[in-house]
């Protein structure tokens, strides 16, 4: 009876772990929800972001056989410094016609300046004639007027008169082909000033020849256009390239950031400058801190080849993301660690 007795007064007793545990869970509960909302009311993170970096493309702009290659794939170049060697025999033969033509055209100035200088001459010779010319008509006008008084009270024969009007028409016709023959040598000065400023104009052709086949020869040798690390080498030597073909890429030091793609309702509190918090999934353990630069003028999907048409009929909203730029800021040490392309954890502190 004193067994039954005191079985029933230990059922009746209230198991009090349970509760406490689940009064321990709420607590932990609550105090995860508030820190949670304290963090995202100031941050806002995305996991969609990568490193990015500028990447020279180096491309030939000339056409001809690999001669010589002075560099390895990934090695660390610096800027102007010699990469690639195309055969330049065939460009040097041809500066070289390029300057037999230039100087053939030079000579060609000589030759006019000569000849200008020879009708001036001509033109200074017909022009003295004129005026001798000139003097003879006068001196026969005055005799012919002298026998015409003559002839009238017969001092002098008809004859005498005839041949004094015969001298007036001769020196009339004397000076009228002086005067022509100064008009055409003085016609031919400006006609050879004219072809002299044509010869002029294919000298400078010739000279700009001769700069272009200079330029295309300077093309064969292909130097860095940045200080990086070389990549993706496509030729060997001997290779047949085209003008416009990719040879390799450079990725340019000091040129690393990041791009963030957040979706559009996370901008609202977004801004430039603000710190942003970066993990790089490839190092754990490295913390990194960085600067919100710029935003993209447009989303991820405009850029992209096929951008959606919300007017065919088949709308169906999606939440588009922005690509947002953030600077780096790391010492060079962790900087050599990073490549374009890592995947990284992003948190925008939007609040002190």
């Amino acid at each position: 009876m004193a067994q039954e007795q005191q079985s029933t007064e230990t059922k009746k007793k209230p198991n009090k772990v349970v509760p406490i545990i689940l009064g321990i869970v709420l607590l932990v509960g609550i105090i995860f929800g508030i820190k949670e909302y304290i963090y995202y009311s100031k941050h806002v993170d995305t996991d969609d972001a990568q490193i990015d970096g500028d990447i020279s493309p180096v491309v030939a702009r000339v056409g001809g056989y690999v001669d010589s290659i002075a560099f390895e794939d990934n090695q660390h170049v610096n800027k102007g410094q010699f990469l690639v060697k195309i055969d330049d025999r065939d460009y040097k033969i041809k500066l070289e016609q390029a300057v037999a033509a230039q100087k053939g055209a030079s000579g060609s100035i000589g030759v006019g300046e000569s000849q200008i200088y020879q009708t001036s001459a001509n033109a200074a010779s017909a022009k003295a004639n004129v005026t001798t010319m000139q003097a003879r008509l006068e001196k026969t006008q005055k005799d012919y007027a002298r026998y015409a008084n003559l002839v009238k009270d017969g001092s002098i024969t008809k004859q005498q008169f005839d041949q004094a009007k015969s001298d007036l028409e001769v020196a009339q016709a004397n000076l009228q082909a002086a005067k022509d023959q100064y008009k055409a040598a003085a016609e031919q000065i400006s006609t050879t000033r004219n072809q002299l400023k044509v010869t002029n104009l294919g000298v400078n052709q010739r000279q700009v020849d001769v700069d272009y086949a200079k330029l295309q020869l300077s093309y064969t040798t292909i130097q860095s256009p940045a200080s990086g690390v070389t990549s993706k080498k496509s030729i060997q030597v001997g290779q047949l390239v085209q003008a416009g073909q990719t040879l390799f890429n450079v990725v340019n030091d000091n040129s690393l950031y990041i791009t963030a793609n957040f979706k559009e309702t996370q901008l609202t509190t977004i801004k430039n400058g603000q710190k942003v918090d970066v993990e790089v999934d490839a190092y754990p353990d490295l913390k990194l801190e960085g600067t919100v630069y710029n935003f993209s003028p447009a989303t991820g999907a405009k850029f992209s080849l096929l951008p959606p048409d919300n007017a065919t009929g088949n709308f169906v909203k999606v939440v588009q993301r922005v690509p947002v730029k953030i600077k780096i800021s790391a010492d060079k040490a962790t900087m050599d660690k990073l490549r374009p392309g890592m995947s990284v954890n992003v948190s925008v502190v939007t609040k002190d």
